[in-house]
């Protein structure tokens, strides 16, 4: 029997350790929260963050360099019995970074101030760097926005949401013709130095 781990698997056991085993260890000994609260005003958050960020989603997906990396790990199917098992996995792959980077930046140091969200940025960027240069340009603001929404909140709920069925959108748009025109939609973007 082999028990190896590949692809997705390997990286959802690497993330979950590092990204959210060692951050709740830590913050349970230091008696601290990463926000893993569920109330009124995480619920609205989420639902606003993620009807914000929906429609980057939506145009990203028409655009050349994103159909071309998306969706990662090798899933070609968009059939319930191949796309509901990853998806479930990319899922969790979005709590353990929100737990670290929002969990533990954000939330973790909430009586530092709203500044909290600047303090990851440059780290999240710099995991993005091999994935469509769109994506990299838009991980630094991205990862601001949802620092601060987790931190108005005081919860991981709005990250989690907008991140994680962001992805899961994303994929299933990609695997589906495009609902924009992918000419239209680079033509949107002309302007930016990088290629799309």
């Amino acid at each position: 029997m082999n028990l190896s781990l590949h692809g997705l698997d390997q990286r959802l056991l690497r993330d979950g350790l590092l990204f959210f085993a060692i951050p709740m260890a830590f913050a349970l000994a230091h008696d601290r929260t990463l926000g893993w609260q569920v109330d009124r005003r995480a619920v609205r958050d989420a639902l606003l963050l993620s009807a914000f960020v929906t429609p980057f989603y939506v145009v990203g997906s028409t655009l050349p360099g994103v159909r071309e990396f998306y969706p990662m790990w090798g899933l070609e199917s968009a059939a319930p019995a191949a796309f509901v098992p990853h998806a479930i996995k990319q899922f969790l792959l979005v709590v353990a970074g929100e737990t670290f980077f929002r969990g533990l930046f954000c939330v973790g140091l909430r009586e530092k101030g709203p500044w909290v969200a600047f303090i990851s940025p440059v780290i999240y960027a710099l995991l993005h760097a091999n994935k469509p240069p769109i994506e990299l340009l838009l991980s630094g603001p991205t990862d601001v926005l949802f620092g601060l929404s987790d931190y108005h909140a005081n919860s991981l709920l709005p990250s989690i949401c907008a991140h994680g069925l962001g992805l899961i959108l994303l994929d299933w748009l990609v695997l589906h013709d495009p609902l924009i025109d992918p000419e239209t939609a680079a033509g949107w973007f002309e302007w930016l130095p990088i290629v799309l």
